[in-house]
């Protein structure tokens, strides 16, 4: 007999995904925005950066905004226009308006961002703020 080993995190992850995939189902009725986008938000020793898949979004559709270290991201992936089409078959790709916000794990600068966008990803780039040495101050006392 083979022991499989049980892990709790992975089946919740499963749990997740497949909720998540039947929310994001076009044919489902809770269905009333285009799907999220994919996010990897990671650090380096100067920047926190954000990688964001938005495939199909046009650059100005897409808008940015940082605001007490909180990130928005929002943008609208728009229905191509056929006029000639007479039936549609399948229809999986999803369409609409995303906004997703993100407190950031770290304090960084507002006046020090990048951003760019290319072939379909987006890529924000944030300077941290230097953490500055606290030194020991008396305070005298009347």
């Amino acid at each position: 007999m083979t022991l499989i080993r049980f892990e709790p995190l992975r089946e919740f992850d499963r749990l997740t995904d497949h909720l998540e995939s039947f929310l994001n189902n076009t044919t489902s009725a809770f269905n009333t925005s285009a799907s999220l986008p994919k996010v990897d938000v990671f650090e380096t020793t100067n920047t926190l950066n954000v990688e964001v898949e938005i495939p199909g979004v046009k650059k100005e559709d897409i808008k940015l905004t940082l605001e007490d270290n909180i990130l928005t991201i929002q943008g609208e992936k728009k229905v191509d226009e056929r006029n000639d089409v007479q039936k549609t078959f399948r229809c999986e790709r999803s369409f609409g308006s995303f906004k997703r916000s993100f407190t950031l794990p770290v304090d960084v600068n507002p006046d020090k961002v990048n951003a760019k966008f290319e072939n379909g990803l987006l890529s924000i780039t944030l300077e941290k703020y230097e953490a500055q040495s606290l030194s020991e101050k008396t305070i005298e006392l009347k």
